[in-house]
């Protein structure tokens, strides 16, 4: 069994935050998003691991060896985005036939995924949505068998969108699909999306996919969606403060990482703060703030704030990247 996590995407909704650093490396309740579906696997068994890295994966592979020292890992570079598809035939070499299952890199999923990898068939996560257009979307039949699968269709005949979870045990038929999804050229996009190789082993090959609901998913693509995310796992988590601060207030769930220095300021609720912050007379809540920033006199909520960036003065919402210095006094 090994594991997939495509990460080579550039995170262009999460601009400026990901001008210097990948989406996935984004803080959220003490952790990243890539260390949370990391720490995931390696807690219901799964032992290897093949990165899909392009964008600054060169912080990726610092990031994996330094918290993860002994993980057993390989990396593959995706130098030319071209979708989901191309992220997971590009590891071919390292996969052979063995079963897979593959993760997003921007996903967050509560789902039982000891079960899923028991599964005697292939499966497919997925959720309702309102919406079910811009996403890819699974039709379902009897006993939550999957039909058919579309990318992003005009006309959704299902509300079923996938979350980017897959689990697949026919991996040799699967980069055959690719194969075949490769001649047929690129969406308009020059995309090659992973759900049209899927939708070509279900019906041509007739392999049977399931569908499995999760119970919570988190789309870390977006500022909002990312706040929310860093809300709900904090409330699920036992985060408490590293260290006792300065004439603060601290009101719970937040997440302090180790080395801050924070004065005369009001700290959460739902509050990440990353290694060696400084914060003084300030008040924040429903943010996430980068490693070695500074925040002096500023009033913030419902922000993001890159590391190294310094802040001065009184704002309400603030999307800071990394290495930014913002006087709004």
């Amino acid at each position: 069994m090994k594991a997939i996590i495509p990460v080579a995407g550039a995170g262009t909704k999460l601009r400026p935050l990901t001008y210097t650093q990948p989406k996935a490396l984004i803080p959220i309740a003490g952790k990243t998003i890539l260390s949370v579906i990391v720490d995931q696997l390696l807690e219901a068994g799964v032992q290897e691991f093949v990165f899909v890295i392009g964008y600054l994966g060169e912080k990726i592979q610092d990031y994996v060896g330094h918290h993860y020292p002994g993980l057993k890992c390989s990396f593959v570079s995706q130098n030319d985005r071209k979708g989901t598809g191309h992220a997971i035939w590009l590891t071919r070499d390292k996969i052979g036939d063995e079963e897979i299952i593959v993760v997003l890199g921007d996903t967050i999923c509560d789902y039982d995924l000891q079960r899923v990898l028991s599964s005697p068939v292939s499966l497919i996560g997925v959720q309702k949505v309102d919406d079910p257009r811009h996403f890819g979307v699974a039709e379902l039949g009897e006993n939550n068998k999957v039909l058919h699968v579309v990318e992003k269709p005009l006309i959704p005949k299902s509300n079923m969108a996938m979350v980017g979870i897959y689990f697949i045990k026919e991996t040799s038929i699967l980069f055959e699909a690719l194969n075949s999804v490769f001649a047929n050229g690129a969406l308009p996009a020059g995309e090659y999306p992973l759900t049209n190789a899927i939708e070509q082993i279900i019906t041509g090959r007739n392999v049977r996919f399931d569908a499995f609901k999760v119970n919570t998913w988190f789309d870390c693509g977006k500022k909002e969606t990312l706040l929310s995310t860093n809300a709900t796992l904090l409330k699920n988590t036992d985060n408490r403060s590293a260290e006792a601060q300065t004439d603060t207030v601290i009101i719970h769930p937040v997440s302090i990482a180790k080395g801050c220095v924070i004065k005369n300021s009001i700290i959460g609720p739902n509050v990440t703060i990353g290694e060696e912050t400084k914060i003084e007379f300030s008040i924040i809540k429903n943010s996430i703030i980068g490693s070695y920033a500074e925040l002096e006199d500023v009033l913030l909520h419902g922000s993001i704030i890159g590391s190294d960036a310094y802040v001065r003065g009184s704002s309400q919402s603030l999307n800071i990247g990394d290495n930014t210095e913002i006087d709004l006094r």
